[in-house]
């Protein structure tokens, strides 16, 4: 069992008979009676979201999800997004909904955790941050350093984030995957 204490972004927990993911959560401690939390949790089966408020210290149930460690090998237009169970070898198929905007952040031969509820796969698990090139980009103009000036920048999976100026065409840049935000440039070693 979790408290409301326990709470933290990315915790999954069990709501209503159902998985759900917090994505944000807010404790509130008003001047005149008990303190309690304010949620939101995206349902990991369907993928609504919703409201909800607990008082403070009440206990919610830890999901049943099983969970597999996979490796993405690559995506078919028939077959969808195919991994591979890296304890069995056999292959998994997950369509472009089950895999929704997650695909912005898989690289071939990418190590990842696979969510099972109900023999249903129903999510991903990557690492906090994942190296992408930039495909496309503006060039920065010579002088154009405005403080906190920013630009769109395409990258190889197709995400399109904010980027300094100094961002080219080539670079690779480390990208958090629980917000998709640019963290910085990465030095690639040449051999």
């Amino acid at each position: 069992m979790y408290s409301t204490s326990d709470f933290r972004r990315g915790l999954r927990i069990q709501f209503k008979g159902e998985p759900y993911l917090i994505v944000e959560f807010q404790h509130v401690k008003p001047g005149k009676g008990g303190a309690f939390v304010r949620t939101r949790l995206k349902n990991l089966v369907n993928g609504r979201v919703l409201e909800e408020t607990f008082r403070s210290g009440e206990k919610v149930e830890r999901p049943d999800l099983e969970e597999k460690s996979v490796q993405y090998l690559y995506f078919d237009a028939k077959d969808g997004y195919v991994f591979m169970d890296e304890g069995s070898y056999e292959q998994m198929h997950l369509t472009a909904e089950q895999v929704g905007d997650s695909r912005y952040y898989l690289l071939e031969n990418m190590s990842l955790t696979l969510n099972i509820y109900q023999g249903r796969p129903i999510g991903l698990d990557f690492p906090t941050t994942v190296n992408l090139a930039v495909a496309r980009s503006d060039p920065g103009l010579k002088g154009d350093t405005a403080t906190g000036a920013a630009k769109p920048a395409t990258l190889s999976t197709g995400l399109v984030v904010q980027v300094p100026l100094f961002i080219n065409e080539g670079d690779v840049l480390k990208i958090d995957t629980r917000t998709g935000e640019y963290l910085e440039r990465v030095r690639v070693s040449s051999k």
